[in-house]
């Protein structure tokens, strides 16, 4: 019985495997690119310790990395459109009314200096300032599950004024400067354009504190649950502002309402 079950679960999984790929197919120009593509995906998905060029390459049987490499580095594919495919597919299996927009962003810490947007700078993945990578992303969350639905890399200002060093690594001329929050508006923007049903947009401090972010939300009639820090100050009146965290030990026990949303290292959260 467990053997057939998970028969089942895997061909289940195959057959939307395939359909994403055939889905996403059309952005390459090239059959040969497809099957890289394909080959890509399953290294991505598999246990692998590294999944560098070359790990890749061996668990697709390739004899060198050549052919990955070529993927991510010369070979044609609409970026953009793909993305779209992605975001229309987990809205399909997962859209929901009362779904939820999650930013956030994370680092990827390096060693060199040449990766696009390298810097020394604060990586959640580490806890503090390294050298790395930092990305932003928009994932969807809806009663049947969630998923990633969007990313944008962060550029940091002193890429954007170093034209050269841009040059180099390949960073588009049109590329501006753009905040984190900007690049999170950039994309909740799309997706509720591109009709993902969300009732809300969530995200933590460095999302909260942006004002324009949080007014175009409004405009859009998007509600949002937004961390802040606790000495930001709000309008108590017309005339008065006060902190938000005098405004909350003001409230009585009977204003609040414990909710939990499951288990964490510590216990109940």
């Amino acid at each position: 019985m467990v053997a057939a079950c998970h028969s089942v679960a895997v061909a289940v999984w195959r057959q939307k495997f395939d359909e994403v790929v055939a889905r996403i197919g059309p952005r390459f120009a090239r059959p040969e690119t497809r099957r890289t593509v394909r080959e890509l995906l399953l290294g991505l998905l598999a246990p692998l310790e590294r999944k560098n060029g070359w790990w890749l390459a061996e668990h697709a049987g390739h004899e060198s990395p050549d052919r990955m490499q070529r993927l991510l580095r010369t070979a044609v594919w609409d970026e953009g459109r793909i993305g779209d495919d992605l975001r229309g597919f987990v809205v399909e299996q997962l859209g929901h009314p009362e779904g939820v927009l999650v930013v956030d962003e994370t680092g990827f810490l390096k060693k060199g200096i040449c990766s696009v947007g390298v810097q020394r700078q604060y990586s959640g993945t580490a806890g503090r300032i390294e050298n790395s990578q930092v990305g932003v992303f928009l994932a969807y969350a809806a009663p049947a599950g969630r998923a990633l639905v969007d990313a944008r890399l962060y550029l940091p200002g002193s890429w954007c004024t170093d034209l050269d060093r841009c040059e180099v690594a390949g960073v588009p001329e049109a590329v501006e400067f753009a905040t984190k929050p900007q690049l999170a508006l950039a994309m909740i923007e799309e997706a509720l354009d591109a009709g993902v049903a969300a009732g809300f947009v969530t995200g933590d401090e460095v999302y909260g504190l942006d004002p324009g972010l949080r007014e175009r939300l409004r405009d859009r009639g998007v509600g949002y649950v937004l961390a802040i820090a606790r000495n930001q100050r709000i309008h108590a009146t017309d005339t008065i502002r006060l902190r938000v965290d005098d405004v909350a030990a003001g409230l009585s026990a009977q204003a609040w309402e414990q909710r939990t949303c499951g288990k964490g290292s510590k216990g109940e959260l």
